[in-house]
């Protein structure tokens, strides 16, 4: 049982780490157990509200995969999936929209007001946050070099992000939670991959940090072994492990996200494991920390 004088101390030493972030914003991209595990839910939702009641800016950006999957399910439509992009036709992207910005949304907004925290949700449809044109799929013909399109529907590759809006919310002190939904020049309604969109908006506001809530404990040297994972690395080895294969699968295109959002200006990415618990508050408050810590 941890004593009185043991939990003070622990405050004390979170007291440096809290005058780091005070006043930075911290994009956090939501999905994985963290959002569906009621336990897990429960704790992030906490842990934010904390944030920003201790001067930090979180601003939430989510997905809702599986819960689009089972919407589908129930009208009797399968879902499709080409290199990892669902294929999106008319009835599809409404129900995504439906799905995202309704049910999944509002449910995390609800979580947080419950819990002390004041958040309001929007999409990327909101004051023209996020301008997309259509995302096409590029293969090699199997008998030559040449590469042809294939569409995939209304998916969405980012072609410009307004932070307008979050800005407004965040010196209001609200907490924004954004769905991955945007527009095109004409309003016409895409889909888009909330990784992406969690790394161009952490981009565009300069973020001090994006953090990557998944199902794994960061970067491992040795997938089966998680002794061997990674605390802080910089982009310079992150691509010599890539070229080795080492990092590969599903950790791939969650990594290049992550190189890309420091391009883009963010000052450090962190992979965290969303069903470790209070992973945010280890990671921000500690001097261990909690996942991989990726930098310039």
């Amino acid at each position: 049982m941890v004593s009185n004088l043991q939990k003070a101390k622990i405050l004390v030493n979170a007291l440096p780490y809290i005058k780091k972030y005070y006043g930075q914003t911290i994009v956090i991209k939501y999905g994985g157990s963290a959002m569906v595990d009621k336990t897990a839910r429960k704790q992030f939702i906490k842990d934010v509200v904390l944030m920003k009641y201790i001067g930090i800016n979180p601003v939430i950006v989510h997905g809702g995969g599986p819960e689009i999957n089972e919407m589908l399910q129930k009208i009797g439509k399968e879902s499709k999936f080409i290199a990892g992009n669902r294929v999106t036709d008319g009835e599809t992207v409404e129900i995504v929209e439906m799905v995202l910005s309704g049910k999944v949304n509002k449910g995390i907004v609800a979580d947080i007001n419950k819990y002390g925290g004041k958040a309001v949700g929007i999409s990327g449809k909101d004051d023209n946050m996020i301008l997309v044109r259509q995302k096409y799929i590029e293969e090699k013909s199997e008998n030559s070099e040449e590469t042809k399109k294939i569409d995939i529907g209304f998916v969405g590759e980012i072609e410009n992000i307004n932070t307008e809006i979050i800005k407004v919310l965040e010196k209001s002190d609200y907490i924004p939670v954004i769905s991955s939904i945007g527009t095109d020049k004409n309003g016409q309604t895409y889909n888009i991959n909330a990784d992406y969109v969690a790394g161009e908006i952490a981009g565009k506001l300069n973020a001090d940090r994006m953090i990557f809530l998944t199902d794994v404990d960061g970067i491992l040297l040795d997938y089966h072994d998680k002794q061997t994972l990674i605390d802080e690395i910089d982009v310079y080895h992150v691509n010599k492990l890539i070229e080795k294969g080492i990092i590969s699968g599903g950790m791939l295109p969650k990594v290049n996200t992550c190189l890309k959002a420091i391009e883009k200006g963010v000052e450090n990415v962190i992979i965290l494991n969303g069903k470790l618990e209070h992973s945010l508050l280890l990671e921000l408050f500690t001097e261990e920390g909690a996942g991989t810590l990726i930098k310039k």
